[in-house]
C-alpha cells in the first residue's frame, strides 16, 4: 500500500510555518508524504544555511511560508518571501539558500 499523509494531524487548522521550528545552524525538514508519486516536506533553514546544487527527477513547487530564500535553477537567482511561491523543474540543476530565516514547503510530483 502507498504511504499516505504522516507526521501532520488531520481535519485539523493548521499553519503550516508552525510546524517546523528553527534551529541554530541547521536545516531541519519534517517529511508529510513520500511515495512513488509525490514528495510533500516542510522545510526551515536558519540564515546562511542551504541545500547545494542538485537536481530533481520530479517537478519541485516550492511555497515561501517564512522569512526569504534565494532559490536559484539553472544558474539563475530567484529571492522568494512569504507568499511567494516557484516551480523547479525536473531535471534543471538548483539550490535553496536561506538570506534569513527562511521556512518552505517543497511538493516535487514524480
Amino acid at each position: 500500500m502507498e504511504e499516505r499523509m504522516k507526521n501532520i494531524p488531520m481535519a485539523e487548522v493548521l499553519r503550516l510555518k508552525e510546524l517546523v521550528a528553527y534551529q541554530p545552524g541547521q536545516v531541519v525538514s519534517r517529511t508529510l508524504a513520500q511515495n512513488k508519486a509525490v514528495s510533500v516536506t516542510l522545510f526551515s533553514f536558519d540564515k546562511g544555511e542551504e541545500i547545494s546544487t542538485h537536481a530533481s527527477g520530479g517537478d519541485a513547487f516550492v511555497s515561501c511560508l517564512d522569512g526569504e530564500g534565494k532559490i536559484t535553477i539553472d544558474d539563475k537567482p530567484y529571492v522568494l518571501k512569504e507568499g511567494d511561491a516557484i516551480v523547479m523543474p525536473a531535471g534543471h540543476p538548483h539550490a535553496v539558500y536561506a538570506n534569513e530565516q527562511f521556512k518552505m514547503l517543497l511538493v516535487v510530483v514524480f
